[in-house]
């Protein structure tokens, strides 16, 4: 399998220049800056990942961290989304997880070969959940949404989640995403959670919004969450 060089993957991702898309999502990624952003279409990102993994050596192109582009970015998680050996992907993905730096980057990489490890994949999460880097603890939330909120859930998985202590607003958002979504889930368990104020006041508060912006939760689970919110009064 021949070697693509990083510089010709970054002239074939510059011929997918969508300018305007890329003002736009600049828009909605606090901390990248305009001239970092090239402006490529996420299902042409995707597409071009399974591309390159399929077709060539990508090591080169992985190696070279921190990109210049967050497009760059971008493809790095979806070509580590797409990788089938379960520890080479651990491998790479241990490696860049450093190098995220927005949540666009840290919420759309995630491995499908991971489904098939699961055990494994719980002991990374214990540790991403520990780091000191917000989007490495966003990850390791993220993942325990997507992968142990259904038969594999646990009640301590909940309260890890809820034990992490944070000041960041991206690692924050997503501890209440975790909850609004277990909320639909595994209502029962969830929802002790918020009866008890185990979680500080915002996260509190952006769970219930959250989970009632869902259609998966009932009219009368929403009138109950909506009971519950903490106003500033009750602080």
């Amino acid at each position: 399998m021949d070697t693509i060089k990083s510089e010709e993957i970054l002239k074939k991702l510059k011929s997918f220049e969508d300018r305007k898309y890329g003002d736009f999502q600049q828009k909605l990624i606090p901390g990248v800056e305009s001239r970092a952003v090239i402006g490529v279409r996420t299902p042409d990102l995707r597409k071009y990942a399974k591309e390159l993994i399929k077709n060539y050596d990508v090591s080169a192109f992985l190696k070279k961290l921190p990109h210049k582009y967050f497009d760059e970015n971008q493809l790095h998680a979806f070509i580590i989304s797409e990788m089938k050996d379960y520890e080479s992907c651990m491998e790479e993905l241990e490696k860049f997880l450093p190098f995220v730096d927005n949540w666009a980057t840290c919420d759309q990489m995630s491995p499908k070969i991971f489904k098939k490890h699961k055990k494994e994949l719980l002991i990374k999460i214990n540790g991403w959940m520990a780091s000191d880097r917000t989007y490495t603890i966003r990850f390791g939330i993220g993942m325990l949404m997507e992968h142990f909120l259904d038969e594999d859930f646990d009640v301590k998985y909940a309260k890890a989640v809820a034990a992490v202590k944070s000041e960041e607003y991206y690692v924050n958002m997503m501890r209440a995403w975790y909850f609004a979504t277990a909320l639909a889930k595994q209502y029962d368990t969830a929802i002790t959670f918020i009866e008890k104020k185990k979680l500080d006041v915002w996260t509190h508060n952006k769970t219930i919004q959250k989970a009632v912006e869902s259609y998966r939760i009932t009219a009368e689970q929403k009138e109950y969450l909506r009971s519950l919110k903490i106003k500033k009064e009750d602080r």
